[in-house]
């Protein structure tokens, strides 16, 4: 088996990441993305408040962002009441996610400071301008790298050989039949009980009680034993 990990995100995934925020981020301003760069660059302490979110669960892959004073004081002055700025991001944050090919967790907030180092060293930033000035920007560290799995060989699979010697228990059914628990108390032997197949129908031969093939009944050396005429597909194959 062959695996390959994918590289880390790359500039412009985070610059779709951060158009596809910018686009539903709360501004009274129309935002764009500018040029993604490390985050550590961007000095997260000057902003004002901040969210982020785990992408599939992961501790360390997350989209997140860095917000300035006018949107944190926009949603304390809600005439709705104080709003919480994760509850109000969590559209950006599930937007650049979903631009990732993942899916991103319940936003929860902390400082800008917090975020920055919850996304560690590698993150980048993207920041979102309007008329030259900053007034978000969008974290995104790299996605859980997906895996290339190479198609095994043909042939048997490796260490199959080790089952070699495992006992099933093999059984011919040449029929069946219902009878109610009055009727199978009262079996006595000389009794005849008919059987669901017509004489000369071939009988089943189940493994561990799954179909797998049909014969006939036949004498060898004076036992009885089947005769394979058709083995049946294996389901699923």
């Amino acid at each position: 088996m062959t695996i390959t990990a994918a590289p880390p995100t790359s500039p412009e995934a985070a610059l779709g990441a951060a158009d596809a925020a910018a686009a539903v981020l709360p501004s009274s301003v129309v935002l764009t993305a500018g040029s993604p760069q490390p985050l550590a660059l961007l000095a997260a302490g000057s902003y004002a408040g901040a969210a982020v979110a785990s992408l599939d669960g992961s501790q360390s892959a997350l989209v997140g962002v860095l917000v300035q004073a006018s949107l944190v004081d926009a949603l304390a002055a809600s005439p709705m009441g104080e709003l919480d700025l994760a509850a109000a991001v969590q559209p950006a944050l599930d937007a650049a996610a979903a631009t990732l090919g993942c899916t991103a967790g319940a936003a929860r907030t902390g400082s800008p400071d917090e975020v920055a180092a919850v996304a560690g060293a590698g993150a980048l930033g993207v920041p979102l301008l309007n008329g030259g000035s900053t007034h978000a920007v969008v974290v995104v560290s790299a996605p859980p790298a997906p895996v290339v799995v190479s198609a095994p060989p043909e042939g048997p699979r490796p260490g199959i050989e080790m089952l070699h010697g495992v006992e099933m228990q093999v059984t011919v059914e040449i029929g069946r039949t219902r009878m109610t628990v009055r009727d199978l108390l009262g079996i006595a032997p000389g009794d005849v009980l008919e059987l669901d197949r017509a004489a000369g129908s071939p009988a089943d031969l189940l493994v561990n009680g799954r179909l797998v093939a049909r014969g006939e009944i036949v004498v060898v050396d004076e036992t009885f034993a089947l005769r394979v005429t058709e083995i049946l597909p294996t389901p699923g194959a």
